[in-house]
């Protein structure tokens, strides 16, 4: 889950990050307000999930007040990445002398939170790696022990040459490793951590994803969510009980267990097609769960052709054969679809659809093979 910009720095201040004062505004009038409060000039950033907001216009500087109102006028309900800015946050603004950047990833290979540190802040991390891949220190952590004074200090030693920040930075990285592991993050970034004119160490941006498995032992996150800023697709599948991911391709995929998604859509790949999302009704027996997925399946207007994938353990065939029917009957479907079952009732399932006039097979890439072809525009072999 992700969460804003102004929630992460909330969660870092609690920790004792050094980070410059600032309020959100969802109208023009309030921006206003708040630049007034902190001297007049502001920097005003929209609040999405979304990266590249400076590049598509959602962070603007404002010297008076008058200019925040007229700058939050401009944001406020405009699109970055097909996402609404319905928020932004009003910042005081802090002189910058250099930017760096500071993060931390959960990293499977080493199956420990890694930290990241390099001199080359404000950008991201992404293009520093592939262009300088030099000025990144990757740093594992040991969540045993969690990070030691004397890894922190190596860690701002590579960012700077002098004490008195290397000091700082240490314990901003402390708090920030303090914060990763207390919320069950799965990521959390400083970019960029800059240093003033002065010789202060500040944390002029954060972010933080929060793994959606912790939420249930951390409520106080979950009421963190925007609906708002989030995919509408994912957020009906999540309310629906379902796992969905929106993806590029025109295949639709409904399969149950998420291992067989996963060898679905590398399948629908193989075969030259692009799959249009993961979706996991999981393993449940409910004919309403199909429901929900054929309805925001259905929705999607790049999807070009359905492929239901069931294999039947715990899932029973035929309670996946009446929810296509019952979904079908009450939305007729304008897009072709190919369904796969086998497994727990198969005989019942085949006689349902076959009884309402469709037809399925056994076989998962004879499937698969139908679905690209429709979906490109051909005929089923």
């Amino acid at each position: 889950m992700n969460i804003h910009e102004f929630q992460a720095k909330d969660i870092l201040r609690a920790e004792g990050v050094p980070i410059p004062a600032g309020e959100i505004a969802t109208t023009p009038e309030q921006a206003e307000a708040i630049a007034k409060k902190f001297g007049g000039m502001v920097v005003v950033k929209a609040q999405v999930h979304a990266g590249g907001r400076g590049k598509a216009g959602g962070v603007k500087l404002a010297k008076t007040p008058e200019e925040a109102k007229e700058v939050a006028g401009k944001i406020l309900g405009m699109q970055i990445k097909g996402l609404t800015v319905y928020t932004v946050l009003v910042t005081a603004v802090a002189d910058i002398a250099t930017e760096a950047y500071v993060g931390i990833i959960l990293d499977r290979a080493t199956r420990k939170p890694v930290f990241m540190v390099s001199p080359a802040g404000g950008i991201d991390i992404e293009e520093v790696a592939a262009t300088t891949p030099e000025k990144i220190l990757k740093m594992p952590i040991d969540t045993r022990y969690g990070l030691q004074p004397y890894q922190a200090s190596e860690l701002g030693f590579f960012l700077f040459d002098d004490i008195k920040k290397v000091r700082q930075a240490s314990k901003i990285m402390m708090s920030l490793y303090q914060a990763f592991m207390k919320n069950g993050a799965s990521l959390a970034e400083i970019n960029p951590l800059v240093v003033t004119p002065a010789g202060e160490v500040l944390a002029l941006d954060a972010k933080i994803s929060i793994d959606d498995n912790e939420l249930d032992r951390h409520p106080e996150l979950e009421a963190l969510r925007d609906e708002t800023a989030e995919e509408p697709s994912e957020v009906d599948a999540r309310n629906s009980h379902l796992t969905f991911i929106k993806l590029e391709g025109d295949v639709g995929c409904v399969v149950n267990g998420a291992g067989l998604a996963m060898a679905t859509m590398d399948l629908v790949k193989y075969y030259g097609g692009e799959p249009a999302n993961f979706l996991d009704i999981g393993g449940s027996s409910n004919p309403e769960k199909v429901v929900n997925a054929l309805r925001i399946i259905t929705a999607d207007p790049s999807v070009k052709a359905i492929l239901f994938n069931i294999f039947g353990g715990i899932t029973r065939t035929d309670d996946v054969a009446n929810g296509i029917v019952t979904a079908t009957k009450a939305n007729p479907l304008t897009i072709p679809i190919v369904i796969r079952l086998t497994g727990t009732n198969e005989e019942i399932a085949l006689k349902i659809l076959a009884d309402n006039g469709f037809s399925a097979s056994s076989d998962m890439d004879e499937a698969v093979q139908k679905a690209v072809a429709l979906a490109k525009g051909g005929k089923a072999a």
